[in-house]
């Protein structure tokens, strides 16, 4: 899903760095319908620039990363539908380790990684939570910023950090630099996309198919 840069930009009009995010039109999203594919990638865990944020024990076994976009349908699917289940099974009963990088595919999905970055506290990954479930509210509305400081607000943002956040152009450039690391160096072209343990998964990836993949390694 791209959304419409004229549009958002006269949205954003007081926050103008956003809007300078390029869109990723040549992105697809990704098909449930296919089977898993595999791909062995090296270097995965090298020269980020972001810090990691991650789900579950440093000394997991299993590693799961996810490359997502805040904005892809896809994605909100797999948090509102298989994460619960692979936390609960996996994650929790520390099997798995899960990390959660930032692939936005257009300007408002920039904006909302940022914004989770920014978040106070321990509040990165209910951050992530809240703006997966507020999703269809926030992405397709004709005034998404407001509606991104009403969620910001719940997580303890005032409108001037806020603001401040979406500003900051040394968080959007790394914002912007993982996602083109993952293009470029490991093949990323569909949201979201997952590699365990440095192999790439990209097709249908239900609780069902990641709990294979996932006992397969264990």
């Amino acid at each position: 899903m791209i959304i419409n840069r004229r549009k958002f930009i006269k949205n954003t009009s007081k926050i103008a760095v956003v809007a300078g995010v390029p869109a990723l039109s040549t992105v697809a999203q990704l098909s449930l319908s296919n089977a898993a594919r595999a791909e062995q990638v090296s270097g995965l865990h090298e020269n980020l620039a972001l810090p990691d944020k991650w789900l579950g024990k440093d000394d997991a076994p299993v590693t799961i990363v996810e490359y997502a976009s805040m904005t892809c349908p896809h994605c909100r699917r797999f948090h509102e539908e298989t994460l619960g289940k692979l936390k609960e099974n996996y994650i929790d009963t520390g099997k798995v380790r899960l990390i959660f990088r930032e692939f936005p595919l257009d300007n408002l999905a920039a904006a909302a990684a940022m914004l989770a970055r920014c978040a106070p506290g321990d509040n990165y990954f209910p951050m992530i939570d809240v703006l997966f479930n507020q999703q269809a509210k926030w992405s397709r509305s004709s005034d998404p910023v407001s509606e991104l400081l009403k969620i910001s607000r719940l997580a303890g943002f005032s409108k001037e950090s806020f603001e401040t956040c979406l500003r900051n152009q040394d968080m959007l450039n790394k914002v912007i630099a993982t996602r083109t690391q993952a293009a470029e160096k490991f093949n990323v072209n569909a949201t979201p996309t997952f590699f365990l343990n440095d192999v790439k998964y990209s097709g249908d990836f239900s609780y069902e198919v990641l709990s294979k993949a996932i006992d397969a390694l264990l």
